[in-house]
């Protein structure tokens, strides 16, 4: 006998597993949008371009979160000085979410702007930390910032509780960046930021990244940046050139073991300086 209860049941039940599926269609679409949002405002917040000057050239390579919602706040940039000198910094701001990739693009543009003001690192970290200090900003950012002279090689470095950056010669002879540094931007008001000084030679590279392309539950920080500096000698000896080095950094950032922004800065010298 036919039940007509039953059958009432059923097409209701339909009905509800219908309307939830086109909640479940429409919350994911929703989702997809607000993703290419935040991807787009991180390109968007990135250097189109990058300087060339005579003798020292730039590779770069980034990889936003982009897993669901997880967002990061990873930079790099290098601009012209008003002295001659190039910047260049890279950096992570705390939390992976929009908030995060909105706060990344006002430090870069703090760093930029303050650099018109002072271009010792150690200075323009100071200037930049208190700025955000001020703000009352409850986010932070680790950063390394350089200051390089083309026309000497010279390298000038401060960090504010970024991970260390890597260097490597033509001669074979490399190394990792101990150096010390000042606490993250936007922490503690009066930080210092100590000033190291390097030269670019012939050949030579170095090497600036965020610890998503060397840290995670898959690797250690310190293996991360040992296998990083086994890259850096190995092609800076074969000369291999700032593209190759710069790829080859980048594998590295799919055996950390989870997704997080990802973002590479090399600097080398082809030999075209005095």
């Amino acid at each position: 006998m036919f039940r007509i209860g039953a059958a009432d049941e059923g097409e209701e039940l339909l009905s509800r597993l219908g309307a939830l599926t086109a909640r479940a269609r429409e919350l994911a679409r929703r989702q997809r949008s607000r993703v290419e949002l935040a991807v787009a405002l991180q390109r968007g917040m990135l250097p189109q371009t990058l300087p060339q000057p005579p003798g020292v050239r730039l590779a770069v390579r980034y990889s936003p979160a982009n897993h669901g919602l997880n967002v990061g706040g990873d930079w790099y940039d290098a601009f012209s000085m008003p002295d001659g000198r190039v910047g260049l910094s890279i950096g992570d701001v705390q939390g992976h979410n929009i908030k995060a990739a909105a706060f990344m693009g006002q430090v870069r543009v703090a760093l930029r702007a303050l650099a018109s003001v002072t271009g010792d690192p150690g200075e323009l970290l100071a200037r930049t930390n208190d700025l955000f200090v001020s703000l009352d900003a409850d986010l932070f950012a680790t950063c390394t910032f350089l200051r390089l002279d083309p026309a000497s090689g010279v390298l000038e470095c401060a960090r504010a509780g970024h991970i260390p950056h890597i260097w490597a010669t033509a001669d074979g002879k490399s190394g990792i960046d101990n150096g010390d540094g000042g606490p993250p931007l936007g922490v503690l008001q009066g930080a210092e930021y100590p000033v190291a000084c390097y030269r670019l030679t012939a050949g030579g590279v170095f090497v600036l990244l965020t610890d998503g392309v060397v840290e995670g539950p898959s690797l250690s920080l310190d293996d991360g940046l040992g296998q990083v500096k086994r890259l850096a000698e190995v092609t800076a000896a074969a000369g291999l050139g700032i593209n190759a080095l710069a790829n080859g950094v980048m594998k590295l950032a799919d055996t950390v073991g989870h997704e997080d922004d990802a973002a590479v800065l090399v600097v080398g010298h082809d030999g075209g300086m005095q």
